[in-house]
């Protein structure tokens, strides 16, 4: 039996295998690495789309494996695979945690069962990339997802990928994703022979930001933004689609609500067909990492949050999106305790948001409330502050103690901090803002009781 391991040798892994979720039955069914099978799976079938499949896939890889600031040697090639109730997800991280990768295989896709749900890391060794290489339009390809490993079956032969550690910068690129991404709405959706035009014209070593307007049946690009535009941040980055133009029937754009004078923000690339969609999701700018971003702190900084975690975790269903409506009926909650629940459980990978269709959906990973505060230096010395009586709050203007200096926060958000002075709460929050905000919220809780 093998239970969820924390290894620090430089940074955090968390390897794990489930075999699906707990259950409370007749008795407490508790899920670990063991089982009646020798090799249990959460799929085995055939993909009806084979040649995009394997396309797809290798984009998700060659993502793992770039990095796209300062490029370097390749990173890795570990996309992390999940049975979900009538679908696989396929998602990475580049190297540089500044591209997040995803391929849905959706049901039409899907030639096969899905007898259990669950998540796994897997290598996309060399061997296997040539193999995907050759698989064309209409030759067969197998696929078997399980706890421990991944097989894919094609004219060359099972080759069989095992799972490997998970690295702690993905489960912060995982939440941090989730989070900006629940902010975006569709802003475009062209045609693939415009999609391949807009595409194929963009300089691959590009790492400047651009804004995409719809512009007839395509997009245009300018260097300013405007209401409706999307920022495209180092078009470099989206070279990873050009293989899947030839499957693919539309290219979808996806960001938040941006005005004249906004600086650049995240955006989603997507590659779609009737059987599989393949996306990509860019940092703010090309130099950033998704794990750095910040934009979990505010939700994580109540101290109800955890708990509240704990509760939606056990309502977690493998429904194909997660109603929040649902979860905070069913919880006794309100809608935006649901959201910062489910981004605490976003810290450690439990649950992803996609923008196609507008809801989250789940994967089986190691939760851990202890990690979270490990994986947000913020955080914790925004509690460190609070609990140390460093704080002298007031809805205008508090004061911070931190050190031998002392900070000024207006309106619980901005700060006379060097963190802010450089970032201007474009990657969230500062520990002295959290520090505020937190006990604010602490005072509004005690004068409630």
């Amino acid at each position: 039996m093998s239970y969820p391991v924390l290894k620090f040798c430089g940074m955090v892994s968390a390897a794990y295998s489930y075999l699906g979720s707990s259950a409370l039955d007749d008795g407490l069914t508790l899920q670990t690495s063991g089982g009646p099978a020798a090799h249990p799976r959460f799929y085995t079938g055939f993909l009806t789309d084979p040649g995009a499949a394997a396309t797809g896939l290798l984009a998700v890889a060659e993502v793992a494996r770039t990095r796209y600031f300062r490029p370097v040697s390749p990173a890795s090639l570990d996309p992390v695979v999940t049975a979900g109730s009538d679908r696989l997800r396929f998602e990475s991280f580049s190297g540089c945690c500044g591209v997040y990768a995803r391929m849905d295989v959706l049901p039409a896709g899907l030639d096969g069962e899905i007898v259990a749900h669950g998540t796994t890391n897997v290598d996309v060794n060399v061997p296997l990339q040539r193999a995907l290489t050759r698989v064309g339009r209409t030759d067969p390809m197998h696929v078997a997802v399980g706890p421990d490993d991944l097989t894919v079956t094609t004219f060359d032969g099972p080759l069989v990928e095992r799972k490997v550690p998970l690295p702690s910068r993905w489960l912060r690129g995982f939440a941090e994703a989730q989070v900006l991404t629940a902010r975006f709405d569709p802003r475009a959706e062209i045609g693939v022979a415009e999609a391949r035009v807009l595409l194929n014209r963009l300089p691959a070593s590009d790492k400047s930001v651009l804004w995409a307007v719809p512009a007839g049946r395509s997009l245009r690009f300018t260097s300013r933004p405007a209401p409706g535009a999307v920022c495209l941040p180092g078009a470099g980055r989206l070279a990873a689609l050009k293989p899947f133009l030839r499957y693919a029937l539309t290219l979808r754009v996806y960001g938040p609500a941006v005005a004249a004078g906004s600086g650049p923000v995240s955006s989603t690339w997507e590659l779609s067909m009737p059987s599989l969609r393949l996306s990509l999701t860019l940092s703010p700018e090309p130099y950033r990492g998704f794990s750095g971003e910040g934009a979990v702190l505010e939700s994580l900084a109540s101290d109800e949050a955890a708990d509240d975690a704990d509760l939606v975790s056990a309502l977690l269903s493998w429904d194909p999106t997660i109603d929040v409506d649902a979860l905070a009926t069913a919880a006794g909650i309100d809608a935006r305790r649901v959201r910062d629940a489910l981004t605490q459980l976003g810290t450690s990978g439990r649950v992803g948001y996609d923008v196609a269709e507008a809801g989250y959906f789940h994967r089986t990973l190691p939760y851990s409330a202890a990690v979270v505060d490990r994986m947000n230096p913020r955080l914790a010395a925004a509690r460190t502050l609070a609990a140390a009586g460093a704080v002298t709050a007031s809805p205008d203007v508090s004061t911070v103690r931190s050190g031998d200096e002392v900070y000024q926060v207006r309106n619980a958000s901005s700060c006379t901090c060097p963190w802010w002075a450089k970032h201007r709460g474009e990657r969230g929050p500062c520990k002295h803002a959290l520090a505020v905000q937190m006990v604010l919220a602490g005072a509004l809780e005690a004068a409630d009781a």
